[in-house]
């Protein structure tokens, strides 16, 4: 490993030693090398192209898709001393002008740009008579049209390799399975030798996943074991996030909305009190989150179900990036597996398309009704494997299971009696003899299915279909009703009378343990990573940051992680030197924040 790659990690960034694959990574491209690298969020990929870029001669060239996120980054290395700067369209003349002339006689070290950006007139012949020392393509899954957060304006970015043939170039993420890394590969040039997986467990994150009964009593309940702490609140509507927004609100949490109607200025705004504050709900759809940079985002909860595995672990991996225990909470019904279904067969893709949906579609149901560890099944689905994890609601309360064949017989028979057109309430209506105007006006009152369930009690039955509907013996109707009808598999399964085995949803009670996502013995996720004996200093040491952090308008984090203040209120430094030492703490930001915080802990000492 190069000395002066070691040097910069320690100086810059104040750490002794590399993580993983890192020292590897950092070496292969400062030697000139091209990479590709996929590495869990949280694990330390911005240093695999940050270090390298300030090791070589020249400026690092970093190609981002968002502009927060940029703005985040370039606040970040500022505060260690990193002279970094972004390119974009919302710079006014006088700015741009000095950014160029920086860029163009070697003050900077590293230049953050989005790929429309780049690719605009001039922009790409000016920077060619530069020096570069790398490429880097953050967020690289977006130039794949199998990735969910596919961007055609990465799918250009292969002009680099043309106008740049000998600067090493990096194309990183977090989020891709096998076709999206090989497709990644060949669109930017770089040989699979040079590729490097270091895979996709966050050990940290701790998932539960939980059928809809009552939503917001759901979520009310995991939110009770995260006061004080950031999160995200994921839905799929635009409606539904501004009606949780004002319901949490109303419920004494400080929450904001964000989505593609809103207005330009308020979802700027919205995020940037998210990233500037330390107890902000972010309830959003999906149109926020990509390249979210807060470490301290201790929880993520969907109130639907996601679009694929893939949206699922980008989406979960916006909590915990610090490495500190982080809390996830899924609950999705059969109506978001119909609607999620309606997506794919309304959609103008072709049929390959619609079939490779309709497989991330299947294959992120097989995670919400597995009974086995929700880790193994997630990791598995991007070639990556662990032991059962403890660290999952299936591993801390295992599912109860029972013999459903003649349930699921049952079941389809109804469905099948009753005309296969009538949505899940109906079937269950039908299923226990339930007498009312609507059966009796259909006469299936007098079918032999009615009545035959009633072993079983409603909350049971939807889990049986919606656990059918999961296996594919199930279809709903696409049109929007929610009819039910016998797949072709269900017919199989009928002729064929195969032994099945279900889950039993816990009672609702049950979920206020661990299988609600949250830790049965309360308390914070923060407050969990901090011995009791520290608290009282750690709390300190966040106002500190939190007073600093706003008379420069920037994020707390980019002052110090809480991974930081966590072992500055456990090593106690009483001197420069002993918080030297204190891993996150780099020359530049010892020199600006040393005094203040040796004063903090000087006075609780006293």
């Amino acid at each position: 490993m190069s000395g002066n790659a070691l040097e910069i990690l320690k100086t810059v960034y104040g750490y002794d030693a590399f993580r993983g694959p890192q020292a590897r990574i950092v070496e292969h491209v400062i030697a000139g090398n091209n990479a590709f690298v996929l590495m869990p969020t949280g694990g330390g990929k911005s240093l695999c192209y940050q270090i390298p870029a300030l090791a070589r001669p020249g400026m690092g060239l970093i190609v981002s898709p968002l502009l927060a996120l940029m703005a985040d980054q370039v606040a970040a290395l500022r505060q260690a001393g990193v002279r970094a700067a972004a390119l974009n369209s919302d710079l006014p003349p006088e700015e741009r002008r000095a950014l160029w002339e920086a860029i163009e006689t070697g003050g900077l070290d590293l230049l953050y740009v989005a790929p429309e950006t780049l690719l605009r007139g001039g922009v790409l012949e000016r920077l060619s008579r530069t020096r570069l020392s790398l490429i880097a393509i953050d967020e690289a899954h977006c130039l794949s049209q199998w990735g969910h957060d596919f961007r055609p304006s990465y799918r250009q970015l292969d002009v680099l390799a043309r106008e740049f043939p000998t600067t090493p170039r990096m194309a990183l993420t977090a989020t891709a399975d096998a076709p999206t890394r090989a497709e990644i590969l060949s669109h930017m040039g770089i040989a699979e030798s040079d590729a490097f997986i270091a895979g996709f467990d966050r050990p940290n994150i701790r998932y539960a996943i939980a059928e809809k009964d009552n939503p917001r009593a759901q979520l009310k309940e995991f939110l009770r074991r995260h006061e004080g702490e950031s999160g995200i609140v994921y839905c799929l509507s635009k409606r539904k996030t501004d009606e949780t927004a004002v319901w949490l609100r109303s419920e004494g949490y400080d929450a904001l909305a964000y989505h593609a109607g809103m207005d330009k200025a308020e979802k700027e705004a919205n995020q940037l009190r998210f990233q500037h504050g330390e107890a902000v709900i972010m309830v959003a759809t999906i149109a926020f989150g990509m390249g979210i940079d807060k470490p301290d985002v201790r929880f993520v909860a969907h109130l639907d179900l996601p679009g694929s595995l893939e949206a699922y672990y980008q989406e979960t991996g916006r909590a915990g990036r610090d490495g500190l225990p982080s809390d996830t909470l899924m609950l999705y019904g059969h109506e978001d597996i119909a609607l999620r279904s309606r997506f794919i067969e309304e959609s103008d893709a072709p049929e390959q398309r619609k079939r490779t949906e309709r497989q991330k579609l299947d294959s992120l149901l097989g995670l919400a009704e597995t009974a086995g560890c929700r880790r193994q099944v997630l990791l598995s689905y991007f070639g990556d494997h662990c032991e059962p994890c403890g660290n999952c609601d299936t591993c801390l309360e295992p599912p109860q299971l029972f013999d459903g064949t003649i349930a699921a017989q049952k079941a389809l028979s109804c469905i099948y009696r009753t005309g296969e057109r009538f949505g899940q309430a109906y079937v269950v209506d039908v299923l226990l003899g339930v007498e009312n105007d609507r059966i009796a006006q259909f006469g299936h009152d007098k079918i032999s299915t009615f009545g035959i369930g009633t072993e079983h009690d409603s909350r049971l039955w939807r889990a049986i279909l919606r656990q059918l509907i999961a296996l594919r013996l199930v279809d709903v109707d696409h049109a929007g009703h929610g009819g039910l009808s016998i797949a072709e598999a269900g017919r199989d399964f009928l002729r064929e009378k195969p032994d099945l085995m279900l889950r039993v949803p816990p009672p609702p009670r049950a979920r206020r343990g661990k299988a609600a996502g949250g830790r049965a013995s309360g308390g914070s996720a923060q407050q969990s990573a901090v011995p009791e004996a520290d608290r009282a200093l750690f709390q300190m040491l966040r106002q500190k940051r939190m007073e600093i952090a706003r008379l420069q308008n920037v994020p707390p984090y980019v002052i110090f992680h809480d991974k930081t203040l966590i072992e500055l209120a456990a090593a106690r430094p009483g001197s420069r030197s002993e918080m030297a030492r204190v891993p996150g703490v780099g020359e530049a930001k010892l020199d600006r924040y040393g005094p203040a915080f040796l004063s903090v802990i000087a006075e609780h000492a006293e």
